[in-house]
């Protein structure tokens, strides 16, 4: 047990959300407009679009040269041997400035040599911050450094990917794993799809860093549901506010 809590330490689970880069496709930078137009073409949907830049505000947030990063969420674990409990640290970075808030974020990730755990984290989380970094003129951090490493030597975790077990055809979302194992959902003010909304329409930032914290404590807790053999460990979850010195020192 000694060896598996200490290799728990180092792991830092993380969720983005992120939202198209304007709320207006009529204010999108004209050259990127030109370029969604072309991308918009390649989307199914059931009905047909109605106009150019009909899909934007729903869809532009998942793509990286099109949107932008507004939350990331972390955590990881404390460990009590002794006493055999773990405790689950948390923190968001959250502004309207995206390159503040990477900054902050990058400042965090080369404190420590962490290991980086998301769900669905190495198709979307991992390489859409490497994307948006790039975009802000921010150089990555050690652990989002992958060019020229041999892939036993990137320290990224997906607990979509170890769901798989091999099958590469096999999608599974979050809320479903979270189900699955008898997790409390995240899903309880807002899900992914109203972000954009949320952001831009009720400009309510709070409510999207609370589920986005409330994201990155599932994929943590469904991290430990496929390790029943320490299923005897209690966690308990510290107070966002509390966890901010923490990741901080």
């Amino acid at each position: 047990m000694a060896d598996f809590l200490d290799q728990l330490g180092e792991i830092l689970f993380l969720d983005i959300e992120t939202s198209s880069q304007t709320e207006h496709f009529e204010d999108l930078d004209p050259r990127l407009q030109q370029e969604w137009v072309k991308k918009e073409k390649l989307i199914r949907t059931e009905t047909p679009v109605s106009e150019p830049g009909s899909l934007y505000f729903d869809r532009a947030g998942i793509h990286a040269e099109f949107g932008q990063i507004i939350c990331v969420g972390v955590g990881y674990f404390q460990t009590k041997k002794k006493e055999k409990k773990l405790f689950f640290r948390s923190k968001a970075f959250a502004q309207e400035s995206e390159k503040e808030l990477l900054l902050e974020l990058k400042a965090l990730l080369e404190k420590k040599k962490w290991v980086l755990c998301a769900h669905n984290g190495k198709e979307f989380d991992f390489p859409y911050l490497c994307r948006r970094m790039l975009i802000q003129g921010v150089a990555l951090p050690e652990p989002l450094q992958i060019a020229g490493k041999k892939p036993w030597e990137i320290r990224h975790l997906d607990t979509m990917e170890l769901w798989r077990f091999g099958d590469y055809k096999y999608y599974t979302r979050l809320e479903l794993l979270a189900a699955t194992f008898g997790i409390p959902s995240s899903k309880e003010s807002i899900d992914g799809s109203e972000v954009n909304a949320t952001f831009y329409k009720e400009k309510d930032l709070a409510k999207i860093t609370q589920y986005c914290l409330r994201d990155v404590e599932v994929t943590a807790r469904i991290f430990m549901a496929m390790h029943p053999e320490w299923d005897e460990l209690k966690i308990e979850v510290v107070p966002s506010e509390e966890s901010k010195k923490d990741l901080k020192d």
